[in-house]
């Protein structure tokens, strides 16, 4: 094709196609990070289990998970392995979780008592079609224990809003209760064995085990509304779960769409929006752990030779950034208001919230401009306070030099967000430019 834009319109167009598909099939961590590892088989890459002996050799593809709501991939050079090129992202998103004995029986009705998961935006998820997904764990007819995933596409559920008529101050900033105000209608006339005997129902349907004793169970509510594209020129995508799982498919296609030529590192970790202290958060062990034993298979044994990989290496933590909203711009510092399709975003916070300096920054200004990508910077207004991501974290606990970077989007944290169709396709190819990148820092001998 003779014109340059067209072919970038038509890869574009590609790309937020599989974006799509991937929102749609992940309604929870575990499913999203299900998705990320199917694509990574598909792509030639190798399960490593933890509880394994780990055999490594240059050029392998491989990818670990934990609690399968985290994923760990890497593609090994064909060389020496010097230092490692890392894509960090998150796997889960604000959401209303079912507590452990969640039925309510009230006025008549069904309904299902929750907590709300992370710092999530209440009012968006009123009047809602709600799913069910998450995982199941089920004991078998034979005593065996197992864990399933089960993910209930149609609308099961509603939080109805109260009138107007009946709270003449529901426009006026009125508080809500999640205690009270926030469970979800589920059943008329229903009773609290209503809820596992429906759960056996869907498991049944959707993996065909009819002896399934329900033992616990991780469940939260989704909005079943598709991901689509907005706009006269389609030049938005609206979805729930951008946050972050947007970043989590845009580090995969990097990954799997370099030359293979570097050390290259994808992190999809579970627990972020919640702060990330967990076994398989970015305050736990998982990256350490799995990065230590690849070291050491490879010949590297022992903490000398671990800490001069890590200080060769690089981690860009890929989370969403706040662009400049149309009907708020006053709540954007007036030089740093990110444009949607205007490109990726560097975070910088002088209090470290996010883990950007200037040395990781040039070098990310230096990837965008090798690949011929727009970029942008985002800092908080002074009288505002800031959010976080994985990168100052996962910096402190690795001692990695790292940069925060994201996509810009409208609507953080709402049961349905907003961002570009063009912005996708930009990260990907700095990412990608930064996997096959030969040198990382000239100071070092990499």
């Amino acid at each position: 094709m003779s014109d340059p834009a067209a072919a970038d319109a038509i890869s574009d167009s590609a790309v937020i196609d599989r974006l799509i598909d991937f929102l749609a099939r992940s309604p929870s961590p575990w499913h999203a990070t299900a998705n990320l590892a199917s694509q990574l088989e598909a792509a030639g890459y190798r399960r490593l289990r933890e509880t394994d002996s780990w055999q490594l050799v240059p050029g392998d593809k491989v990818y670990v998970t934990r609690n399968d709501s985290s994923l760990i991939a890497l593609q090994l050079p064909t060389a020496p392995l010097r230092a490692l090129r890392m894509v960090g992202a998150h796997t889960d998103s604000p959401a209303l979780r079912l507590k452990p004995q969640p039925a309510v029986v009230n006025k008549g009705w069904l309904q299902l008592g929750v907590q709300v998961y992370g710092g999530a935006l209440l009012a968006p998820w009123f009047d809602r079609d709600l799913g069910l997904s998450g995982r199941v764990h089920v004991r078998r007819a034979d005593g065996r224990l197992q864990g399933l995933l089960i993910n209930v596409s149609q609308p099961v559920a509603i939080i109805p809003s109260l009138a107007i008529h009946l709270d003449r101050e529901a426009n006026s900033g009125r508080a809500m209760n999640a205690q009270t105000q926030m469970a979800p209608v589920f059943l008329q006339g229903g009773q609290a064995e209503d809820v596992t005997r429906l759960l056996q129902q869907w498991i049944a349907a959707e993996h065909g085990i009819n002896d399934a004793e329900i033992v616990d169970f991780e469940l939260g509510f989704h909005d079943v509304q598709p991901p689509a594209r907005v706009g006269i020129e389609g030049e938005l995508l609206a979805s729930a779960r951008l946050d972050n799982l947007l970043s989590c498919f845009i580090g995969l296609e990097a990954l799997i769409g370099c030359d293979g030529s570097q050390g290259a590192v994808f992190v999809a970790n579970d627990h972020e929006e919640v702060g990330s202290a967990s076994a398989c958060g970015a305050q736990g062990p998982f990256l350490a752990d799995v990065l230590r034993r690849v070291n050491a298979a490879l010949g590297e044994a022992g903490d000398e030779g671990f800490v001069r990989l890590i200080q060769r290496s690089l981690m860009i933590s890929c989370d969403n950034a706040h662009a400049l909203h149309p009907n708020f711009a006053d709540k954007h510092d007036p030089h740093h208001g990110p444009a949607i399709n205007g490109g990726p975003v560097i975070k910088v916070n002088a209090s470290q919230r996010y883990a950007t300096n200037s040395a990781t920054a040039a070098l990310f200004h230096d990837l965008c401009r090798e690949a011929d990508v727009p970029v942008q910077q985002f800092v908080t207004r002074a009288d505002m306070g800031c959010g976080s991501t994985i990168g100052p974290i996962t910096a402190t606990e690795l001692g990695v030099p790292t940069i925060d970077v994201g996509v810009p989007q409208w609507g953080m944290h709402s049961i349905r967000e907003t961002a570009g169709t063009r912005d996708p396709g930009y990260l990907i190819r700095a990412l990608t430019a930064f996997y096959n990148r030969a040198v990382l820092d000239p100071a070092h001998d990499d």
